[in-house]
C-alpha cells in the first residue's frame, strides 16, 4: 500500500474558494448566498462523518492493533531486564539524554515547521551559520509571541538565554517525572489523564482533544476519541523520554509505560510511535551506538505495522544519506502530502540525523533542525538518543552553558527545575522501577 497520499481534490483550496466567492456574493448583496453557505456547510459535515467512519484496509487494521496484548503478539520478541542494577555510567548518560533532548529542542524550536529555503535565508540574512552551529541570533515570526504561555521567542535566542525556556517536547518530558512521582510505576492511563487536568494549561492537536475530555470528565481510556483525526500524529512520540530514562536497558517495560500514556492520546501508529522510542531510548543505556538501540526498539510493536516497515525502511535506507538536503529529500518522495507532524515521516529524519551526525551531537542535531518539518520534536529525541548511548561528555558544553543550570515550567503550580535534580529525582524512580520489578 503507498504511503503517498492520492487525495484527489485540494481540499483546502476548494474551500477557500467557495469561501472567497461567498465573501463577494455577499458583498453582493445576493439573498441566497447564506442558504448556499449553510447546505454546503451541512453537506462538508456529513461528508466529514462519512470519511470518518470508512472500514479502511482490513488486512493492516489486523497488523496494527491497540490493545498491549494483541501489540506484543504481534512484535517480533520480548527481551527481560538482564540485570537487576543500573548501568554504573547511568546518571552520566541520563544527563546526557535530559540535557541532549533540551538543547535539541531549543536549538529547532523557533524553526519549528519552518522549510529549509526559508531556514536558510533567514539564517544567511542575520549572519548565522545553516545548517546552524549555535543557537539562532534571531527569531522568525512576530517579536513578543509568547510560545506555551510562557516564553517569548526572544527568549530562545543565544544572546537571550538565561533559562532553558518552555517547550511542549521538554514539558511531557518533565510530566512524566511528575506522573512517576505522584502515582508510582503503576500508573494507569486515567492516571495520566488526571496529571495532564491537573498540570496541563494547553496542548494541541491530539493531546488538545484529550485533555479537553478528561477536562470534560472523560475517563483516560476513552480521551482519545471522539473528534481526534491526529492519532497518527507524533505527539506520542515526544513523549516517550521519561519511559526510557527509568527503564535502562528494559525497553520492554519502557514500551509497556509508553503505551499507559500513550493511550490516552493516540492509536495505531501513534501508539506504537511513543512505544518505539521508549523502547530505543531504554535499550541506548546499554548499547554502544544509537543504532544498536534503533534496531532493538522494532522487537516491541507490531512487525507488519506502517511503523515498523518505516523504521526498517529509515535503517536501511540511511547509508544513502549525506546530509540534511538528501534526508529531507527522501522523506519528502516517500511520504509524499503527510502531514509535516506525522509520526512516520519524523522518525526517518530521527534516524538519518544520527546517522549523519555520528559521536559528534553538534551535527547530529545541526543537520536535524535542518531538514525541517517537525524539527523540534525530531532534534529533541535524536538528542536524547544520543545522550543516552554516548552521555553528558560527548555533549559540547556551549549547548547546555545558557541554561545556567535550570530549565523552565509552564504547568500550573509548577516552577523551574534545577536540571541537576531533575536527573536526580529520575534515577530514583529508576531505582524504585527496580524495586517494582522485583
Amino acid at each position: 500500500m503507498p504511503y503517498t497520499y492520492p487525495k484527489g481534490e485540494d481540499l483546502f483550496y476548494l474551500a477557500a474558494m467557495a469561501n472567497n466567492w461567498a465573501d463577494l456574493a455577499i458583498e453582493h448583496q445576493d439573498p441566497d448566498v447564506l442558504d448556499e453557505v449553510k447546505k454546503l456547510a451541512e453537506q462538508i459535515k456529513a461528508a466529514t462523518e462519512r470519511i470518518k467512519n470508512l472500514p479502511g484496509n482490513k488486512e493492516l487494521a489486523a497488523a496494527e492493533p491497540n490493545d498491549l496484548e494483541g501489540i506484543f503478539a504481534l512484535a517480533p520478541k520480548h527481551r527481560t531486564y538482564p540485570e537487576n542494577k543500573l548501568p554504573e555510567d547511568y546518571k552520566k548518560r541520563l544527563t546526557g539524554a535530559v540535557i541532549g533532548r533540551t538543547a535539541g529542542c531549543i536549538l529547532g524550536a523557533i524553526v519549528e515547521g519552518y522549510e529549509i529555503e526559508y531556514m536558510k535565508a533567514w539564517a544567511a540574512h542575520h549572519g548565522d551559520a545553516f545548517p546552524p552551529e549555535d543557537y539562532f541570533s534571531a527569531a522568525p515570526g512576530m517579536p513578543g509571541t509568547v510560545r506555551y504561555t510562557k516564553s517569548k521567542n526572544e527568549e530562545y535566542l543565544k544572546q537571550n538565554l538565561k533559562i532553558c525556556p518552555v517547550d511542549d517536547d521538554i514539558g511531557y518530558m518533565q510530566l512524566a517525572l511528575l506522573i512517576l512521582e505522584e502515582y508510582g510505576c503503576d500508573f494507569t492511563t486515567n492516571d495520566v489523564g488526571k496529571a495532564w487536568a491537573k498540570y496541563l494549561p494547553m496542548a494541541y492537536t491530539a493531546e488538545e482533544v484529550a485533555l479537553n475530555n478528561v477536562k470534560a470528565g472523560i475517563d483516560g481510556m476513552h480521551a482519545a476519541e471522539g473528534e481526534n483525526p491526529y492519532t497518527n500524529l507524533i505527539g506520542g512520540a515526544i513523549r516517550a523520554d521519561g519511559w526510557g530514562y527509568v527503564c535502562p536497558g528494559n525497553p520492554e517495560r519502557a514500551a509497556v509505560l509508553a503505551y499507559r500514556d500513550a493511550y490516552l492520546t493516540h492509536r495505531r501508529t501513534g501508539l506504537y510511535g511513543e512505544m518505539y522510542f521508549a523502547a530505543v531510548i531504554a535499550a541506548a543505556f546499554r548499547c554502544k551506538t544509537p543504532f544498536e538501540a534503533l534496531y532493538e526498539g522494532l522487537n516491541f510493536i507490531p512487525e507488519n505495522s506502517l511503523m515498523a516497515k518505516t523504521v526498517r525502511w529509515a535503517l536501511e535506507y540511511r547509508k544513502n544519506i549525506t546530509d540534511y538536503q538528501s534526508a529531507r529529500d527522501a522523506v519528502d518522495k516517500k511520504f509524499y502530502g503527510m502531514p509535516i507532524a506525522h509520526t512516520l515521516s519524523n522518525a526517518c529524519l530521527i534516524i538519518f540525523a544520527l546517522q549523519i551526525g555520528g559521536k559528534d551531537y553538534s551535527k547530529v542535531i545541526s543537520e536535524c533542525v535542518a531538514m525541517g518539518m517537525d524539527n523540534d520534536c525530531t532534534t529533541a529525541t535524536a538528542g536524547s538518543i544520543f545522550g543516552a548511548v554516548y552521555g553528558i561528555d560527548a555533549i559540547d558544553p556551549k549547548w547546555y552553558r545558557p541554561f545556567n543550570g535550570r530549565m523552565d515550567s509552564y504547568f500550573n503550580g509548577v516552577g523551574p527545575f534545577e536540571f541537576t535534580d531533575f536527573v536526580d529525582r529520575y534515577a530514583k524512580q529508576a531505582e524504585k522501577m527496580l524495586e517494582n520489578l522485583g
